[in-house]
């Protein structure tokens, strides 16, 4: 009978998560670990992401933020369907999803890609490094640029340091973010691998991180941050399934058995150029975390099963798509014209160089929605540039594309463009 009671309080809430909350920061400092103290998942699944001790592509876990009526402040939030505490079985607040992005330097394409679907994001500094680290600046001017407003920075690790330099650690802290966006942000100390002052944090979510507004009467938009085919080796011709796509939906809602279109889609050569195929498909069926759904709307990672052949989604091949219902989705470009909005330092280096302008010839590295590509710049005027690009991407006209060059033996952000007509 408990059972039965609890289940109906949840479905109250509904299993889809509300929003999406991003895990970003230096490598090592704990992101992994404090996804995986919040929601039992670890989410370094990737083979080589295994052997290396580090995440490389965008990680997903859903979680339920609860509390207990029964127990004082902070002590009553938890993750935890019984109350730790006392006993007593706690009640949903909110389902998220974390967003679990890379922190190595050679990584910073796929943050950026991360960074298009987050509502908020936790910023994490060990207590055991100086701060700021490398890339603990360029994450948090990635999520200035991006547009990321509600952020709380988590001081991890302070299990491993005395209280001196733990509060040293966090005056370097307040010193960083203090001519940002974010510097008012909450600062909470805890420890992810010892599970100390997870409640804290849960409550500053709840009090920083507000639920954002959906537009479902918009026509369905959904970005790809992951594509892939689960069927095993040997199965049955007759009992393969068709490729998933992972992302995030914008607006709209879609439904199950709903037809779609899928862009760029496949891309393939002709006459020596590269040619975007869209593809289309039907919606076979719907997933938050390992739950079956009859539709998805914003809020939170989804999935959703087509019936496109799973060799075409493999190893992530449609990441960076976007999809819609058919003929309502954004252009397709192979070329840009954007409208820079360049930083004044380099970012993520020892030394911050002064950011040069933008050159004719030169490669830049471009994200936009879940999208990385490469523009070549061919055309230069006073406040626009053109670039053609190696992979053609879709987004709408206005979209913020943000602009990395390569500084050293890597692309480096240096700002970002707004797509112009």
């Amino acid at each position: 009978m408990m059972k039965k009671k609890k289940e109906e309080k949840d479905d109250v809430v509904g299993l889809q998560p509300v929003l999406n909350i991003g895990m970003i920061g230096h490598v090592d400092h704990g992101k992994t670990t404090l996804t995986e103290a919040l929601s039992g998942k670890w989410t370094d699944t990737h083979s080589e992401e295994m052997k290396r001790g580090i995440t490389i592509r965008l990680g997903y876990a859903n979680i339920s933020l609860r509390k207990c009526t029964s127990c004082p402040e902070p002590e009553c939030f938890t993750v935890k369907e019984i109350c730790e505490t006392c006993g007593k079985e706690t009640h949903i607040l909110r389902r998220i999803s974390l967003v679990d992005a890379p922190g190595h330097e050679s990584l910073m394409a796929t943050m950026l890609a991360g960074a298009t679907i987050m509502n908020g994001a936790l910023l994490l500094v060990s207590a055991t490094e100086e701060c700021p680290q490398p890339q603990t600046k360029e994450h948090l001017v990635a999520l200035e640029i991006m547009g990321v407003k509600n952020v709380i920075i988590v001081q991890n690790k302070i299990d491993l340091v005395d209280e001196a330099r733990a509060l040293k650690n966090y005056q370097q802290i307040k010193e960083f973010v203090k001519n940002t966006l974010y510097k008012d942000a909450p600062i909470i100390p805890i420890s992810a691998q010892r599970k100390i002052n997870i409640d804290a944090l849960i409550k500053t979510i709840q009090e920083i991180i507000p639920t954002p507004e959906v537009d479902l009467s918009k026509d369905p938009l959904m970005l790809v941050a992951r594509s892939f085919d689960v069927n095993k080796p040997g199965t049955p011709l007759a009992d393969l399934t068709g490729g998933i796509l992972g992302g995030t939906v914008v607006r709209g809602t879609f439904k199950l058995g709903d037809s779609v279109e899928i862009k760029p889609g496949r891309i393939v050569e002709e006459r020596n150029k590269k040619v975007a195929k869209p593809l289309k498909s039907t919606i076979v069926g719907l997933m938050t975390g390992t739950e079956t759904v009859e539709s998805i709307r914003p809020g939170g990672s989804v999935a959703i099963a087509t019936a496109l052949d799973p060799s075409i989604v493999k190893s992530d091949k449609l990441t960076g798509a976007v999809v819609g219902l058919p003929g309502k989705l954004p252009k397709v470009w192979y070329q840009l014209k954007l409208e820079p909005h360049l930083l004044e330092r380099v970012v993520g280096m020892k030394d911050e160089l002064k950011v040069e302008p933008v050159k004719i010839g030169e490669n830049l590295m471009l994200n936009v929605n879940s999208a990385a590509t490469v523009g070549i710049v061919t055309k230069l005027s006073k406040e626009l540039f053109d670039c053609t690009l190696k992979l053609p991407v879709c987004a709408d006209v206005g979209a913020r594309v943000t602009i990395s060059r390569i500084i050293g033996s890597r692309f480096r952000l240096i700002g970002y463009g707004v797509i112009k007509e």
